[in-house]
């Protein structure tokens, strides 16, 4: 008689059906090479759920800037935790994520807000630069601008992009499945604080218009900040989340601090139900891949330094060997000359 196979929870998620709510982050790969003119194209990726699916099918055109913002999260993602034990390099396995993606740890709820925001952002920018047949410029604000400014240019239609992006982002959370209350409120609400530190990051910029370079008028619109600017800041709402629990109040289950002494959950607050392991070991079972052979900086007090990064295990050093531009030399007219030199540069990886 053989034996049954225990489901790990990654499985058990995937079978429940909360793994899909960033598997779209899968079209980084997938859909790159897709022309995204014809509905079927839709239904022959993995990663999209049926009401993304449906998305998809009335707004094709748009879906070249979702594949643009997948690209975009998991490249920004990995570039942003480079220094750190957790580098964000499982986001790679799209859409087959490991647990520290899939169980609504700090990890998610970061890569949960930076990919909603990259939708909205990706869509609002490809409005103002014309990509996009059904939306154009954002409308004029407004504010009422001051003596020396008036308002013109093309500004990010960020109205039209949190509205699709909302729309795609949001609907693998839609499923209301017994016992998964809880990871669907947290993720729906980091999908929300994502778009909202986007809202926040829209901002005035100016054109000068005048003789001989003087800035006598402004023409002045508004746009967002890059997406690297927004995950720094999510980063920052990363290392201070608040851990939480969904519980009855009143009449309705809400998102509560664990802590008694922890202010209000706030909208723009990265929140999550589990603790994350230390990440300084490999655990499949926690989603972990340790931090042997990383590269570290030994001078760095930071979480990049060795003793840190190594987890105390201490490191290795070994040489090697870079070629760069050097003994650079401006020629008439208009081009600059240099040499390549070696040098042996020491470099440090954890034991």
């Amino acid at each position: 008689m053989g034996h049954l196979a225990v489901p790990t929870a990654a499985v058990l998620l995937y079978q429940l059906g909360l793994t899909t709510a960033i598997q779209w982050l899968a079209l980084a790969e997938n859909g790159s090479g897709v022309a995204w003119d014809k509905s079927h194209h839709c239904r022959l990726l993995a990663g999209l759920v049926p009401d993304q699916v449906q998305v998809c099918r009335r707004n094709l055109e748009v879906m070249h800037s979702i594949v643009q913002a997948a690209s975009e999260t998991k490249s920004i993602c990995q570039k942003t935790f480079a220094g750190m034990r957790w580098n964000c390099s499982s986001i790679q396995r799209a859409p087959s994520f490991g647990p520290d993606l899939l169980k609504g740890t700090r990890e998610s709820a970061f890569v949960h807000a930076l990919s909603a925001a990259a939708i909205a952002h990706s869509i609002a920018q490809a409005c103002a630069s014309g990509s996009l047949p059904l939306c154009s410029c954002s409308s004029v604000p407004s504010e009422v601008p001051r003596l020396d400014f008036r308002w013109g240019g093309c500004g990010d239609n960020l109205h039209y992009g949190l509205q699709l992006g909302a729309a795609f982002a949001d609907s693998p959370l839609k499923s209301n499945k017994l016992g998964l209350q809880a990871l669907r409120a947290v993720n729906w609400h980091n999908n929300v604080a994502g778009r909202q530190v986007l809202s926040e990051s829209l901002d005035t910029k100016c054109k000068c218009h005048g003789v001989s370079g003087s800035c006598s008028v402004k023409t002045c619109w508004k746009a967002l900040l890059s997406l690297g600017e927004i995950a720094s800041e999510l980063k920052s709402k990363y290392l201070a989340a608040i851990r939480v629990s969904h519980r009855l109040v009143g009449h309705r289950k809400q998102l509560k601090p664990t802590e008694t002494d922890i202010r209000v959950v706030r909208e723009t607050d990265l929140v999550y139900l589990i603790n994350s392991p230390d990440y300084c070991t490999p655990n499949v079972h926690l989603g972990s891949v340790g931090t042997q052979d990383r590269q570290c900086n030994k001078t760095s007090a930071g979480s990049d330094g060795c003793n840190l990064l190594c987890c105390g295990r201490g490191y290795n050093a070994y040489m090697e060997e870079v070629v760069e531009r050097c003994h650079c030399k401006y020629r008439w007219c208009c081009y600059v000359v240099c040499k390549r030199c070696r040098r042996l540069v020491e470099r440090y990886v954890c034991k």
